[in-house]
């Protein structure tokens, strides 16, 4: 079945840095677009970025453009966040999706990898 595990989370100072991976398998991990999203403490979770199978084309939320950089290695079959800058308020569970589209909805979910950021 379709598994996606994310990893690479933890605590950092704000104007810190740190990258998040997704692994995918039991699908055509090339394939789809993937996407990341997160979720802070009493909000709705939220879109950060995506990127096409071949990873050739992305799209960020504005909260994340110009800070965080998302990509895939599909020889790994590995998804990608590189988060730098990062603030108080990227403090969430990020969630990695695969097989979709910010638009149309994303089938599968990992199941998160904890980002606490502090002053």
């Amino acid at each position: 079945q379709v598994q996606l595990v994310e990893s690479g989370g933890g605590s950092v100072q704000a104007g810190g840095s740190l990258k998040l991976s997704c692994a995918g398998s039991g699908y055509v991990f090339s394939s789809c677009g993937m996407a990341w999203y997160r979720q802070a403490a009493g909000k709705e979770r939220e879109f950060v970025s995506e990127t096409t199978g071949l990873g050739s084309f992305t799209y960020s939320a504005d909260s994340a453009k110009g800070r965080f950089m998302i990509s895939r290695d599909n020889d790994k079959n590995t998804l990608y966040l590189q988060m730098n800058s990062l603030k108080i308020e990227d403090t969430a569970v990020y969630y990695c999706a695969a097989c979709g589209s910010n638009d149309s909805g994303y089938v599968y979910w990992g199941q998160g990898t904890r980002v606490i950021v502090s002053s």
